[in-house]
């Protein structure tokens, strides 16, 4: 299957590099661009890629409020946050609108095709170290459902703010592997959350994992 993806970005040279490295690879196409955010949920309309490369930063509509929208469709894109800087704290605000992850944009070609690759199969790119700083600077408050948790619940969110994946939590905490995806799917239910990266973020925004 074809991964199609659509490109966010308000520099010509950006979006013109990004889609050289993606459409010369196999099994990736981009569909179309977007030079500001405003004109992002017209063209996922038209197009509805899988994947959305979202610049934060544009003119008009920055990507955090196009992210948004885009979170808002019924049937959403994931989106893959590209930017400059890891510890801005717009790419915080991106990953708490419903962001599936981020890339800076000094990333390597082959680093990038894998992070689509990876998104669009589902997973989260999940950076513990930035998300861990970029949380440190905003006060905790109460996250509906964090005291639902169970205490196994519990122990599998801390794994995950770590950065584990379900492998290496079933290796951590002596489980299955579909126990873990089990004890995930409650926590992101419990939450309310879309993903893994929602989950951590309420995480660390509770006070549940100190980001210290």
């Amino acid at each position: 299957m074809t991964v199609r993806i659509v490109i966010a970005d308000d520099e010509d040279l950006v979006r013109a590099g990004l889609r050289v490295i993606l459409d010369t690879e196999p099994g990736l196409t981009v569909v179309g661009e977007a030079a500001d955010g405003a004109e992002v949920v017209p063209v996922v309309r038209r197009e509805r890629p899988d994947i959305v490369l979202m610049d934060v930063r544009m003119p008009a509509l920055d990507g955090i409020q196009a992210t948004r929208r885009l979170v808002a469709m019924t049937e959403p894109p994931k989106v893959l946050v590209v930017t400059t800087f890891e510890n801005d704290d717009h790419v915080y605000d991106a990953l708490r609108a419903g962001a599936d992850g981020f890339l800076l944009k000094r990333t390597r070609p082959d680093e990038l095709v894998r992070a689509v690759k990876l998104v669009a199969a589902g997973e989260t790119l999940l950076f513990p170290a930035a998300i861990r700083t970029l949380a440190g600077r905003r006060p905790t408050a109460p996250v509906p459902g964090i005291d639902r948790l169970t205490d196994r619940e519990g122990d599998v969110l801390r794994l995950m703010a770590r950065g584990l994946n379900n492998g290496e939590i079933a290796a951590e905490l002596t489980l299955g592997q579909e126990t873990v995806k089990t004890h995930v799917g409650n926590v992101l239910a419990k939450l309310g959350v879309r993903d893994r990266t929602q989950a951590v973020i309420a995480a660390y925004e509770s006070g549940f994992v100190s980001p210290r």
